[in-house]
């Protein structure tokens, strides 16, 4: 997979990285022999800060992944895994229209994990601030080292974290994701466990055993059956309880209908593995 102009194979997958105009890698990109492409966020001296430059070579990678991706590991270098917006750069354009450009572009980004057939996981091995922690809560699965703490702290500079919110709010009870919102204040990662935002934290020397488990399942089942399970399980969130069932019950009809939920069933009778025919 190739994302903007530069990028490497190696024996071991294939890597890539997208670039910004000096050159400077912002997102790394790998991709394992199982399907497990690693997305890196790669400004650790800026902590990792979502730049209009970061959240481009972010929607490019995203745009770009094909079939042979089975799960996505959104991972970052550094300290940080991600400090939010780049405030510094916010703070150099005076004019509205540019910030709502920003908010917008963010957004897609955000919805585009969402959109995506493949499963999203975060790895988060640092401080997940604000937009940082919008892009936790994006993600289908998120696993932190057991030092990384979670805000949104917007707040402590006269600015709610309007965006965030709609990622936290579907992810945490509105009272917890109000909280986080309107105190500002940081969460460690077992709080985060405990609230919903993340499904574990581990020490960090199992961080990596951990995202490479999680992938392991992840690319075990059939294909068909993860993207139509992750299609279904976000559509019939927002919707009403009888809509939500329709949708169900279609996805269910459709989904029978797969080679593979045929070779699933009559492994299971025979006892064996199932030969998936979709990997």
């Amino acid at each position: 997979m190739t994302v903007n102009s530069r990028s490497d194979n190696s024996d071991n997958g294939r890597d890539a990285a997208a670039v910004a105009p000096d050159s400077e890698a912002l997102v790394l990109s790998r991709l394992d022999d199982k399907g497990a492409l690693t997305l890196t966020l790669n400004r650790p001296a800026q902590f990792n800060a979502l730049s209009q430059a970061m959240l481009s070579a972010m929607q490019e990678a995203l745009e770009q992944i094909d079939d042979h991706v089975r799960v996505v590991v959104i991972a970052a270098n550094g300290r940080a895994f991600c400090a939010g917006h780049d405030l510094r750069e916010m703070r150099s354009h005076a004019d509205e229209a540019w910030q709502c450009a920003l908010f917008q572009q963010c957004s897609q980004m955000m919805q585009t994990l969402v959109s995506l057939p493949q499963p999203v996981i975060a790895r988060v091995q640092g401080v997940a601030a604000a937009a940082g922690c919008q892009l936790v809560a994006s993600c289908d699965l998120a696993v932190a080292a057991d030092h990384a703490s979670f805000g949104v702290s917007g707040i402590n500079l006269g600015l709610f974290c309007s965006t965030p919110s709609v990622a936290l709010s579907r992810n945490l009870s509105r009272k917890r994701a109000f909280q986080l919102l309107m105190s500002g204040e940081f969460i460690s990662a077992q709080t985060a466990v405990d609230w919903g935002l993340l499904n574990e934290c581990v020490a960090d020397e199992l961080l990596d055993a951990s995202i490479e488990q999680w992938c392991n399942t992840i690319c075990s089942k059939s294909k068909v059956a993860v993207s139509t399970g992750k299609r279904l399980f976000h559509e019939q969130l927002e919707r009403p309880l009888d809509q939500a069932y329709a949708l169900a019950s279609d996805a269910m009809a459709c989904n029978m209908m797969a080679e593979d939920v045929a070779e699933g069933i009559d492994a299971f009778f025979d006892k064996r593995p199932p030969n998936w025919k979709h990997r």
